[in-house]
């Protein structure tokens, strides 16, 4: 096994066209490239609808007396064509870098629109508000100006591509050899958008019986590679027959949050043949794993804990500023309780609380609070038995590092511990650890002295990641409230 970084895309390796200032001040990304080339050729369409239909009435009728039929037209012109040519591939980078290939494609897609939109005018009974004459110069003039924007859109992408303006989706591929060595950084992003910045080589497996070594595979290399790169997912470069080495990567980055993509490897991939590849491009890969929560579930989710979070801060100061002034006059030693915790793709964080012990461990050996534990503060007590202790994780919340709601965070050295113990734990981590979760409103608050409770909380946390909603967020919110009062801590 070997582990390489790669370097940034250079002109050499994208057969790089003419570039110029204006390539390299605009960033676009390979997932909005296909909508802006749709909105410019929806605009071209209907300015040529327009303009063709004012240029014919103006020749032959001296005045141009048509500009509503001629934009209605237009503009339903337009969004038939871009469904059409978007869901045949023709907005895809590959066929953008190379229009002339298919231009017969481009041009069928503009013709069966064309024929498509003469019979819906026929049968609206329309057609005799639009001359023959006045169609056929703002089609002329449409398939000018359509062929015209390729030719541009080719010299602007290829720019784009040579400077780097044009991201793709940051990806840690893990593969075969074999198959890495025909996925270049440019390949990836060509056909699948995709922006290698990492790569993880794989022994090759001699056959089917190939049993891995997980531990030789490196995968937790592999792992904070992507924390620290900033990756978006993973992708797996691996032939489809090699059934057991495929098992062990899916399992293996089950660990991380991130998406799992499968490629079609070199057999599929040459019976598909490069024009399937350019018009299918990622819709031929599979996925072994989804974000627990999409984009906008995460956006949603954040949104909410700005807002409560900052709200509880501001309600909550009063008792802030009483619960400091109590553990400064009861004991020495700091107001707030630090200690490093793992969370979202287990990244580290420092969690806060109000110190309510006379230790503050944070080492490779940590143990739990019991009840009665001599080491809790007069103070100490009164704030875990209410979970006062809790609220500066209001703090963490709004900065980022926790959310409202979410599989509780345990120390590094229970992490670690539990890691090796059960096998889902680091599943945990998928989402953003909570001040509250599932388990907690679920009677299991509290210490894990037995493993049996410690799997039963990983139970739980995962039925929650699988199952989130904001109404169930908003649920254990409320059931929250009466477990503090119904005072299970200590």
């Amino acid at each position: 096994m070997y582990f390489s970084r790669l370097s940034e895309i250079t002109e050499q390796e994208i057969q790089a066209g003419p570039v110029s200032w204006w390539a390299r001040h605009i960033s676009v990304s390979y997932q909005n490239i296909e909508t802006l080339v749709g909105l410019i050729d929806a605009i071209l369409i209907v300015l040529s609808s327009v303009a063709g239909t004012a240029l014919y009435e103006h020749i032959w009728q001296g005045e141009f007396t048509g500009f509503d039929v001629s934009l209605g037209i237009g503009v339903t012109n337009s969004l038939i064509y871009v469904y059409v040519a978007r869901s045949r591939g023709l907005y895809r980078l590959p066929v953008l870098l190379d229009p002339s290939r298919y231009l017969g494609r481009i041009c069928l897609a503009w013709a069966s629109v064309g024929l498509l939109l003469t019979a819906l005018l026929f049968v609206l009974k329309v057609g005799s508000d639009v001359s023959r004459g006045a169609m056929i110069t703002f089609g002329f003039l449409q398939i000018t100006l359509l062929l015209a924007a390729r030719w541009i859109e080719e010299r602007f992408v290829r720019a784009a591509m040579a400077t780097g303006e044009l991201a793709g989706r940051r990806v840690v591929t893990v593969g075969e050899t074999s198959e890495l060595q025909r996925l270049g950084a440019p390949y990836l992003l060509r056909y699948f958008g995709l922006k290698e910045v990492a790569r993880i080589a794989l022994t090759e497996a001699a056959d089917e019986r190939f049993a891995p070594d997980i531990e030789s595979l490196n995968f937790d290399r592999a792992l904070n590679e992507a924390r620290e790169l900033g990756a978006e997912e993973f992708v797996v470069a691996l032939r489809w027959s090699s059934r057991p080495l495929l098992e062990c990567v899916r399992d293996r980055l089950r660990a991380s949050p991130l998406p799992v993509r499968l490629l079609p490897d070199h057999n599929i991939r040459s019976i598909l043949g490069r024009r399937s590849l350019s018009t299918g491009g990622p819709f031929l890969s599979l996925e072994l794993q989804r974000a627990p929560l999409t984009r906008a579930e995460r956006a949603v989710k954040r949104l909410m804990d700005i807002i409560l979070g900052s709200v509880a801060i501001i309600l909550l100061s009063p008792i802030f500023i009483a619960t400091a002034i109590a553990i400064k006059l009861d004991s020495r030693g700091p107001i707030i309780f630090r200690q490093r915790r793992n969370g979202f793709n287990a990244h580290q964080f420092v969690i806060f609380k109000f110190r309510s012990m006379t230790v503050m461990e944070d080492g490779a050996t940590i143990r739990q609070a019991q009840r009665g534990d001599r080491r809790v503060t007069r103070v100490g007590q009164i704030l875990r038995a209410s979970s006062i202790d809790e609220l500066p994780q209001l703090f963490n919340v709004v900065k980022g590092d926790m959310s409202l709601v979410g599989p509780r965070p345990h120390a590094l050295a229970h992490d670690n511990e539990y890691k090796a113990l059960i096998a889902e734990y680091a599943f945990r981590h998928h989402v953003k650890p909570g001040m509250t979760g599932w388990a907690q409103v679920d009677g299991l608050r509290g210490e894990t002295g037995r493993l049996e409770q410690m799997i039963e909380r990983v139970k739980l946390d995962l039925w929650y990641i699988n199952h989130w909603s904001l109404s169930f967020d908003v649920s254990i919110m409320l059931r929250t409230c009466f477990e503090v009062i119904r005072n299970r801590a200590y």
